[in-house]
């Protein structure tokens, strides 16, 4: 088998392509742009393994996706190309109206006239899994949970070029047949995250001893999933998902923002002692348009998919603690330089 993963130097798309190549002996062709928080360092365990393939393409580029799938004939898709950081969106918009509406109506197109080549068997064996976010839904209160029949209601540029790819991937399932699925998954967190995103971001400022940032009073809520616990949901979603169904997977680990900061802080404080690393914290005025509260429902994925996360954010914390603190090969090339660590996502004139 062998499986196209569009954005597979990014974090999830990276972990995937581990999970597939190293675990499970399936062929990947990558397929990435190699923006500015994609690394090819994150696969370097299987960037020589003869199962792995990388092209560095642009997926609004409809030559050369078509040159892809010429070329590889792959036999599934998984499409987590896209800009993701909530805000970057606030401050940029145009580069997530891009990427991840109009790339993924070039993907679709070129999957469309792929699947129109293939022969009866293959044609009929043929996925495209579309891998979204539950920033989609929007907000939820203090109880309650996401469904995959959750209305959408995004709050920022990203989750609303987001929304509008999933659309963009129901209509094409619905209109020409194409054999399409789509998984809303919640916030991942784990070893080779790019450091803009609040896990690994607290972890290297702790490190560093620069200043935590927290917006608001950090009581806003996230269900938080192991990036491993998500790269086994896409395959089994991939392979045993029905065209035209949505999966929500989600690890069932919710944490309020300042109670992730400070479990953060106390594993810092076990494995290097001096100062509280909680004396860093600051609070500062919330983002724009900041929901209150995700949590997702995984049943659904659970009872069909034949899957359940295994990592307790317990667990999973003090282990991408300890990676970020045998990694500095990884983590201070960025540092240094692509990203150090700044505020990202201010309108103009916010303090």
């Amino acid at each position: 088998m062998r499986v196209l993963v569009t954005g597979g130097a990014g974090f999830i798309g990276s972990a995937l392509c581990r999970h597939l190549v190293g675990e499970l002996g399936v062929g990947v062709v990558n397929v990435d742009k190699l923006t500015y928080a994609a690394n090819l360092a994150s696969l370097a365990p299987i960037a020589d393994d003869p199962l792995y393939t990388f092209v560095r393409a642009d997926i609004c580029d409809p030559v050369a996706m078509a040159d892809v799938f010429r070329r590889y004939e792959p036999d599934g898709v998984i499409h987590l190309a896209a800009e993701s950081h909530v805000d970057r969106s606030i401050g940029s918009p145009g580069a997530f109206l891009q990427t991840n509406i109009m790339g993924t109506a070039t993907l679709l197109e070129a999957v469309r006239a792929y699947q129109d080549r293939l022969g009866a068997e293959k044609r009929a064996a043929f996925r495209f899994l579309h891998v979204s976010t539950d920033e989609v839904f929007g907000t939820l209160g203090p109880s309650g949970l996401f469904h995959e029949a959750s209305p959408y209601d995004p709050s920022s540029p990203y989750s609303a070029s987001k929304a509008a790819s999933d659309h963009l991937v129901r209509a094409w399932q619905r209109t020409y047949g194409l054999p399409a699925l789509i998984s809303n998954c919640s916030n991942n967190y784990g070893p080779y995250h790019f450091p803009e995103k609040l896990i690994p971001l607290v972890i290297l400022n702790a490190i560093e001893g620069a200043p935590i940032r927290v917006y608001g009073d950090g009581s806003n809520v996230r269900d938080w999933l192991h990036v491993e616990d998500h790269a086994r949901a896409l395959f089994l979603a991939l392979t045993r998902g029905s065209p035209g169904e949505s999966y929500n997977i989600g690890g069932r680990n919710e944490r309020a923002n300042l109670e992730v900061v400070q479990s953060i802080c106390a594993i810092l404080d076990q494995r290097r002692g001096g100062k509280p690393h909680a004396e860093l914290i600051e609070f500062v005025a919330d983002r724009p348009g900041h929901d209150q509260r995700y949590a997702i429902d995984p049943t659904k994925a659970e009872a069909e998919l034949g899957w359940q996360a295994a990592e307790s954010f317990d667990s999973g914390i003090e282990r991408t603690v300890d990676w970020y603190l045998d990694r500095r090969d990884w983590w201070e090339p960025i540092r240094s330089g692509v990203y150090r660590g700044q505020r990202l996502g201010l309108l103009e004139g916010a303090p």
